[in-house]
Formats: C-alpha cells, sequence, structure tokens
C-alpha cells in the first residue's frame, strides 16, 4: 500500500529507535525479520501499529537519515 502512495521509505519506532525502512517492508511476511536503512534489523510486526508514546519516546536514527539525505542528491 505505501507504494501505492508514492512512499519508497517509512519511518518507524522500533526497539531499537525511529528507524527508516523500505515502504515494501510494511508488507513483509511478519514471521521475518526487515532491516533499516543502517542495518538495524526489528521483526516485520514492530512495524505495525505504533502508539503516540512509542513515537515520541524512540529518537530518530541519524544514520539512517544520513543514507537517505545522501540519495536524494
Amino acid at each position: 500500500m505505501p507504494a501505492q502512495h508514492g512512499l519508497t521509505y517509512v519511518w518507524r519506532p522500533v526497539p531499537a529507535g525511529r528507524h527508516a525502512f523500505a515502504a515494501s517492508a510494511l508488507d513483509a511476511d511478519p514471521r521475518w525479520p526487515v532491516t533499516s536503512y543502517c542495518g538495524v534489523e526489528a521483526a516485520a510486526t514492530e512495524l505495525h501499529d505504533r502508539t503516540e508514546h512509542e513515537w515520541v519516546r524512540q529518537g530518530t536514527c541519524m544514520d539512517c537519515w544520513r543514507v537517505l539525505a545522501r540519495r536524494r542528491r
């Protein structure tokens, strides 16, 4: 669904911080891990149904941010 809306990546708070993942990770099999742009692995189920508290509590991963910033040049 995200690709249908023109998204190529999404930010999601996971236990290791707020990381960027390829939009296709939202459709990943929940039994498998997905990898963020900086290399952090998270369970695919961690990308869904995040609370506002989780969004606020987790800091943005600057490594993911830098990877995405370089892509746009």
